[in-house]
């Protein structure tokens, strides 16, 4: 997926979008990513998914689950820690092949329908979601990068709901590439579109060594239920990422079998929020395995 020129044409032009004054496009700077993919049931991840039309990418016999964390030390909003927890998943009405959608992404709507985005500012939060309809909310975020590791570590009212760590591979490869993201908010399935420019590393399979810790907030629970394998199929570090979100993004209605007896969370959770950027306190949450 490459980045439309739409975004070079709209360079410098400026928007007031829910009180939030973006300079366009926009674009992150100075940033840095970690990424773990591990296996989980495919079952379980089409249980967890919402929408109807939005199927789980099948490896074999397993879905993925994709955890990206990105430290955003320069953007239009400040800087901030994104945690992302997702499912590689295709967009059709009926799920893709196997292998197929990794190779012709845009026809089988390739992307990953993404289940939490905790975040480091109130800021980030009133945009990504009230804009964007992710499901961003405020949380306990940390990114720490040394020679041998790079570690995040989501804590949420004081508990640890999640902590990933992998080995830092040594980034070698340029790549520019985009990413489709699908998210559910306010009754709607959203689709938004990012793209990313820097020096990558990778590693695969045997060769891929990380570990996604489970904590004891009840926010962990819906991940416990994935079956996640502990062993990585890729992990990934790119220390100097650069990025820009598309500021065109599509929605459809979210199709459900019965009459939905519940409200779906909506602008309420949103239109009180201000423009702050300032972090709540680092994680401090003890994790299992890992010492201080």
């Amino acid at each position: 997926m490459r980045k439309p020129p739409r975004l070079e044409r709209i360079r410098g032009l400026h928007s007031l979008t829910d009180g939030i004054p973006f300079e366009l496009p926009v674009v992150s700077t100075e940033a840095s990513a970690l990424i773990a993919v591990f296996p989980i049931s495919y079952e379980r991840a089409r249980a967890l998914i919402p929408a109807r039309e939005v199927h789980p990418l099948r490896l074999w016999r397993k879905a993925l689950l994709i955890v990206t964390v990105i430290d955003y030390r320069k953007t239009s909003i400040g800087s901030y820690v994104e945690y992302s927890i997702a499912i590689a998943c295709t967009h059709g009405a009926k799920p893709a092949p196997r292998l197929l959608p990794g190779l012709f992404m845009e026809h089988y709507g390739t992307g990953q329908f993404v289940i939490d985005l905790p975040v480091s500012s109130e800021i980030s939060v009133k945009g990504g979601k009230g804009i964007w309809g992710m499901p961003k909310h405020q949380a306990q975020l940390n990114f720490v990068a040394n020679e041998h590791k790079v570690s995040s570590q989501y804590d949420l009212d004081g508990k640890l709901v999640t902590y990933v760590e992998i080995e830092r591979p040594n980034p070698w490869l340029p790549f520019s590439a985009g990413a489709a993201n699908y998210c559910a908010f306010r009754g709607l399935l959203v689709k938004s579109f990012i793209y990313f420019k820097g020096k990558i590393g990778f590693r695969m399979f045997g060769n891929a060594n990380a570990r996604f810790v489970l904590g004891d907030h009840p926010r962990a629970d819906a991940f416990r239920s994935l079956e996640i394998e502990p062993n990585p199929i890729m992990t990934a570090f790119i220390p100097d990422v650069t990025g820009a979100l598309d500021d065109y993004f599509e929605s459809w209605l979210l199709l459900q079998d019965r009459p939905p007896t519940q409200p779906p969370e909506g602008m309420e959770s949103v239109v009180g929020l201000g423009l702050s950027q300032a972090w709540l306190p680092p994680p401090s949450a003890p994790v299992p395995g890992v010492s201080d």
